[in-house]
């Protein structure tokens, strides 16, 4: 992989966002850091080169996101765009609001897709598919979106739903010079769980990633051919075997829902 590519990170005040765009500057990338929070983005470019620009806006806003789409592309032809922003709930599906649901949806699925439509069309009008440098997209998902589990119905359905995603442009633009990849952490210590969470996946005995572990695993994911990887063991083994006899790993959350519920009733 060549240095001084142009990397766009969205959702870069967030832990894992943040981090990624770190790992990407210390590799000698351009980076284009991405968010709603100016002041967390601020404090990020701080720790970052000179050469660290930064875009504000809410992606989940149409006029706002074209916005963005147009400021990233006057600072030049980006080479990736890592679509990192997500919010995540643990709740019981029925008193989950419409609203929360709506709000998930909007953030997690429709932004990434209506973004990554906007950045396709706006790298058209600019002629920049026409050339053979690749682009790459990497859409950042998460384990839940291979394995339904229980209190994040919501965030699963959003998360399988970037991975299809993601899959289905791959192999629609699979003869152009735009890859599309899907990079899935397993449970990691940000902000976007609640203190609940985080006493589950202690309680359960769920191993727990730092945000600069996950960001170490995604500049590898970067540098490889896969389109697809999940971070951690044996969180690999159970996709693999969610995918081909989903019986064991109903039977598996099954013997744990007591003390899910107990968290989830908290």
């Amino acid at each position: 992989m060549s240095i001084n590519k142009l990397c766009v990170v969205t959702g870069a005040s967030g832990g894992i966002g943040s981090e990624i765009a770190i790992a990407l500057d210390l590799a000698g990338h351009r980076v284009i850091i991405q968010g709603r929070n100016e002041q967390k983005l601020l404090q990020l470019q701080k720790k970052m080169r000179d050469s660290t620009e930064i875009v504000v806006g809410d992606l989940t806003d149409t006029e706002q996101r074209s916005a963005a789409i147009k400021q990233i592309f006057k600072i030049g032809s980006p080479d990736l765009l890592v679509n990192a922003a997500g919010v995540s709930d643990f709740k019981s599906f029925d008193i989950q609001t419409h609203e929360e649901i709506e709000a998930m949806i909007a953030t997690n699925l429709l932004a990434p897709i209506l973004l990554i439509h906007g950045f396709l069309n706006e790298a058209k009008q600019r002629s920049f598919n026409n050339s053979t440098k690749p682009i790459d997209i990497i859409n950042i998902g998460s384990a839940f979106g291979y394995i339904g589990y229980p209190g994040f119905s919501s965030y699963c359905a959003t998360k399988s739903g970037l991975r299809g995603f993601t899959e289905s442009l791959a192999r629609e633009y699979s003869d152009s010079s735009f890859t599309f990849k899907y990079f899935a952490p397993r449970a990691t210590k940000t902000d976007i769980n609640s203190t609940r969470v985080d006493q589950l996946n202690v309680q359960l005995g769920n191993a727990i990633d730092l945000p600069t572990v996950v960001a170490q695993e995604f500049m590898s994911f970067y540098q490889c051919n896969q389109r697809e990887r999940v971070v951690g063991w044996p969180e690999k083994l159970f996709v693999r075997i969610n995918a081909l006899f989903p019986s064991i790993i109903d039977k598996a959350i099954k013997s744990k829902l007591a003390t899910i519920n107990q968290y989830l009733k908290a």
